[in-house]
């Protein structure tokens, strides 16, 4: 009995001198993942001098938007054959505001990618958005001093070119006449009356760099009243 008790005895210290091992977790790598951007302006259509945004979303191959990186707005105006870089965000999914074409425009996004600096980020492949066109159309300013006389101006310069006008006749429009404009990119008509309301339009017409400007008003005449225009 004695010899069994020492056995055991000896055993346990033996066991006591053992170092436990630690089991760590196996290292985190980064993954190489692509990219899809995609750009939304918040208008297709504008009038001289307004402005519009643009809403940017960067998605990662994983499905979820990417938190790394920067995006750049490029354009690339009526007339260019090179994209100019407009605007960079502060990240990848950063919108632009306050974008101010000056003529039919096209734009896009550009993701650069992003390089991980650490084994807890991942690796993003750089991506581009569709190409997306802004038209502009030039700004048609009309004034009614008084009566019918109505007095308009065009801008950016529009000197000694045409401004059509039209009537509406029925559902359709038809011309009316056409103006030349001064040097000063201005015009000045007086249009007839009736007693029943006849309804006008302004044409400027587009090309590679502005779209078409329009304007429309209408024209009336009161039994007790000089004749009036009405525009809007």
């Amino acid at each position: 009995m004695r010899i069994t008790r020492l056995v055991a005895g000896t055993v346990t210290a033996g066991l006591l001198g053992i170092t436990p091992i630690a089991i760590s977790a196996p290292a985190q790598a980064s993954d190489n993942l692509t990219t899809t951007t995609t750009a939304s302006p918040s208008e297709a259509a504008l009038v001289y001098g307004d402005d519009f945004y643009v809403n940017v979303e960067v998605i990662g191959s994983d499905g979820l938007s990417v938190p790394y990186g920067t995006s750049t707005l490029y354009a690339m105006p009526a007339g260019s054959a090179a994209w100019e870089p407009v605007a960079t965000g502060t990240f990848a999914g950063s919108d632009f505001y306050d974008v101010k074409p000056r003529a039919n425009t096209v734009y896009k996004v550009v993701f650069g990618g992003y390089a991980a600096t650490s084994q807890y980020q991942d690796n993003y492949a750089a991506s581009e958005s569709a190409p997306f066109t802004v038209s502009v159309a030039r700004k048609m300013t009309i004034k009614n001093p008084r009566g019918t006389f109505v007095k308009g101006k065009i801008s950016p310069d529009y000197k000694k070119k045409k401004v059509l006008i039209q009537k509406k006749v029925g559902k359709k429009w038809k011309k009316f006449r056409t103006l030349r404009t001064n040097k000063k990119s201005k015009f000045q008509i007086t249009l007839p009356a009736t007693r029943k309301r006849t309804y006008w339009r302004f044409l400027a017409k587009g090309n590679a760099e502005f779209a078409t400007a329009t304007f429309e008003g209408s024209t009336i005449r009161y039994r007790s009243a000089a004749p009036r225009v009405t525009v809007r």
